[in-house]
């Protein structure tokens, strides 16, 4: 084989080795800053939010955002019924916390206060009663305001 030839494989063995660490650090990119997004329906109140579906998204939550901008919250979408803890971590706004199990309201944590200046250890630790699939996270007094309570039902709409 020749020189020549040999040095054309290599430059397509680089343009390839290229286009996959291109296309995985893209993949990454857009799993960390892309936030899917859904349309939902609880006693009649249509509401906008943000999915929480990966766990860099979970982590994240709305810690550091200064409001929801144009959504109603944040819907966390897990793959297993679990006891999922939520914390106030980086929040400057308080929320109103509602798990859902098998698309039905289990717990509502209403009125959470922030924690400023608090270190991870001794963040306040939310549970719910019983297990989850699915947490909505909204403003603090929503709950309250469209009556939401345990039972309601939830769906999909989008």
């Amino acid at each position: 084989m020749s020189i020549n030839k040999k040095s054309e494989i290599k430059k397509w063995q680089f343009f390839i080795l290229g286009l996959i660490v291109v296309f995985t650090v893209g993949l990454k990119l857009y799993y960390a800053f892309y936030w899917p997004k859904a349309i939902l329906k609880i006693n009649n109140q249509v509401l906008t939010v943000l999915v929480a579906n990966n766990i860099k998204h979970w982590q994240k939550g709305l810690g550091g955002r200064d409001d929801l901008g144009k959504y109603d919250g944040m819907l966390f979408v897990f793959p297993e019924a679990k006891q999922h803890v939520f914390v106030m971590r980086d929040m400057k706004f308080p929320l109103d916390i509602i798990w859902f199990n098998k698309g039905m309201i289990i717990d509502i944590a209403p009125n959470l206060p922030l924690e400023r200046d608090v270190i991870e250890e001794e963040l306040t630790l939310y549970p719910a009663r019983d297990v989850s699939d699915r947490v909505l996270e909204i403003p603090a007094g929503f709950a309250q305001k469209f009556n939401f309570k345990i039972g309601d039902k939830f769906e999909f709409l989008r």
